[in-house]
């Protein structure tokens, strides 16, 4: 299964949003994110510490790319440039026709249902224009803020795996969720 989102970037528009390409030029915008304590809480890793590691993220996320191994949008508003967040689908395994969803946002923008239309378009995008059959969500336990948006827009909690791995000194458990293509309805949700 060739994958059209790998022969050009696909850039997504919603009515508040516009999520294109990352480049090394975002990286100012995209270190405020992951050099957030908070927003990194639940990343699964430790905030960046300066604006240099933060490109080393784009340039590996940029490398999936063109690997065909993920795709990374840059979440920003229509009428402005700046990214605010991302998102991204990775983990493609073509035969079964699913893949991994992966987002993160800007504390300043949470709460204000940026990520449930983001995702509404890509989850769209992924289902009818890939036609993947089934987009997977590995959550942290604790992150009752992502389960939230995550059942939100359909998902089914699969399954815990617990004491998964070891972050922060302690171990913690993964939480599994699943959408299928037949169970996906979407509507974008009303704006603030």
């Amino acid at each position: 299964m060739r994958l059209p989102c790998f022969e050009n970037f696909p850039v997504l528009t919603t009515p508040r949003l516009r999520l294109r390409q990352i480049t090394l030029d975002d990286a100012d915008a995209i270190f405020t994110t992951f050099g957030d304590p908070e927003v990194m809480e639940f990343y699964g890793d430790l905030p960046h510490e300066s604006v240099e590691e933060t490109r080393a993220l784009i340039r590996r996320q940029q490398a999936w790319y063109e690997q065909h191994e993920g795709i990374r949008w840059g979440i920003t508003f229509r009428d402005q440039d700046e990214v605010i967040g991302s998102c991204g689908l990775f983990r493609f395994v073509n035969e079964d026709q699913r893949a991994t969803l992966g987002y993160e946002l800007n504390r300043a923008w949470w709460r204000k249902g940026i990520m449930s239309e983001t995702l509404t378009s890509v989850l769209t995008y992924a289902f009818q224009t890939l036609e993947l059959h089934r987009i997977e969500a590995v959550v942290d336990d604790v992150n009752e803020r992502s389960k939230g948006l995550l059942r939100s827009l359909g998902f089914t909690h699969e399954g815990s795996l617990r004491q998964r791995f070891w972050f922060r000194e302690r171990f913690l458990d993964e939480h599994y969720f699943g959408l299928l293509v037949d169970e996906w309805h979407p509507t974008l949700p009303a704006q603030p």
